[in-house]
């Protein structure tokens, strides 16, 4: 794998779909070799709110759309709480191929390391650079790393708008998926939703 990820598997013409095209094609780190296919972002191409999660899920890689499992089920009911509908906003990951360990017929979600988080971020940057929200809800650990930098902590700065450019902000918060593992998942999603409605406060 040479240094420079999915760089050179950027298209010419630099639109979302031609993106989206390109990205099927991408082998920037190696995790395209045992995922089913690239899971691009999906959604309005001037979206004023984006949603960045970690990467797709078991069910994101065999349908090749991003939060369509049981976390994107959950992410729906909380957006649709917090008054905004799901067709109106952008979805992507921060790394767009699954990780994952086999375990008998199971696909177990690996986390990403920073490499394959760092090969696939010229696909994000571009992204955000196309959509240019007004808001960016970063989901979790990973997708803070990548738009934030490795010394951001989601647990200390959670629901904290973090400026982008002028008019437009970061706000962090955890990834759906860590409510389905929560001990208190009633707890969890609250706090979730708190968070997602001061991202919607922004707008």
């Amino acid at each position: 794998m040479g240094n420079s990820g999915a760089q050179r598997f950027l298209p010419a013409e630099i639109s979302l779909p031609a993106l989206r095209e390109a990205a099927r094609h991408c082998e920037g780190c190696d995790l395209y070799r045992a995922a089913t296919q690239t899971v691009f972002g999906e959604g309005v191409p001037d979206a004023r709110l984006m949603l960045v999660g970690e990467q797709p899920g078991d069910q994101e890689d065999r349908e090749g759309a991003p939060f369509v499992g049981p976390a994107g089920r959950l992410l729906d009911k909380a957006l649709e709480e917090a008054g905004i509908e799901r067709e109106a906003v952008y979805v992507t990951n921060a790394v767009k191929h699954f990780k994952y360990e086999p375990r008998g017929k199971r696909r177990i979600h690996q986390k990403p390391t920073v490499g394959e988080i760092n090969a696939c971020r010229p696909w994000l940057e571009t992204e955000m650079r196309l959509v240019d929200p007004e808001v960016t809800v970063v989901l979790g650990a990973t997708a803070a790393r990548a738009l934030l930098g490795p010394d951001f902590r989601v647990t200390r700065h959670r629901g904290e708008p973090v400026p982008r450019r002028e008019g437009a902000y970061y706000v962090a918060t955890i990834h759906p998926s860590a409510i389905l593992r929560s001990p208190d998942r009633d707890e969890a999603y609250s706090g979730f939703l708190t968070d997602l409605k001061v991202a919607t406060g922004l707008l």
